[in-house]
């Protein structure tokens, strides 16, 4: 029957729209969803690298019992977000979660202060996904209540802003917004 669900298991929709791969080194910022961050860490194995840094402790606790879950190996690091303890061009892949929450507290200069901070641990060439909540589509919509519209800072002019060019919305689906850019 055409209704009958299958027993396969999808990846959640963040990992497949973020692009990431096996063997890549990956930082995460921040963590709205830690199942989210959990899965795109699973999802770059043993030959990569999954780091995610968080501000508070209770954020760290969050993160590390989805990893444990998950089954991913991640180095999760608690400190301030404009100042993050990781080697510059460190990484392949930054994914920034809820810019509204993650980088949106503080005035624009804080905003900025972070996503340059991020630009310095990421190497040249390599992508920057701001990960914000988009409204839902389609047949879910009817059922499934809509995420509050995004009050927070418009990811595309704020990593413009920061330097990353070029920056463009790859897409909504499914609750998220998905807004890319390279560093050059």
């Amino acid at each position: 029957m055409f209704l009958r669900k299958t027993k396969e298991r999808r990846e959640p929709v963040p990992v497949t729209m973020t692009g990431v791969r096996m063997g890549e080194r990956v930082l995460q910022v921040g963590t709205d969803d830690p199942s989210v961050a959990a899965a795109i860490a699973a999802r770059i194995g043993l030959s990569g690298t999954a780091a995610i840094a968080v501000a508070d402790e209770a954020a760290e606790v969050r993160a590390r019992t989805a990893a444990e879950e998950s089954g991913g190996l991640v180095d999760i690091q608690v400190g301030p977000l404009d100042h993050l303890p990781f080697p510059d061009a460190a990484y392949d892949l930054v994914v920034v979660h809820g810019m509204s929450g993650t980088l949106g507290g503080g005035d624009k200069g804080s905003e900025a202060t972070r996503l340059i901070e991020c630009g310095r641990v990421l190497r040249t060439g390599g992508r920057i996904v701001a990960l914000t909540a988009g409204p839902r589509q389609g047949f879910a919509a009817l059922f499934k209540s809509s995420p509050p519209a995004d009050t927070g800072p418009d990811a595309a002019a704020a990593l413009s802003a920061a330097g990353f060019k070029p920056v463009r919305v790859v897409g909504e689906l499914d609750g998220f917004r998905f807004t890319e850019g390279l560093k050059t």
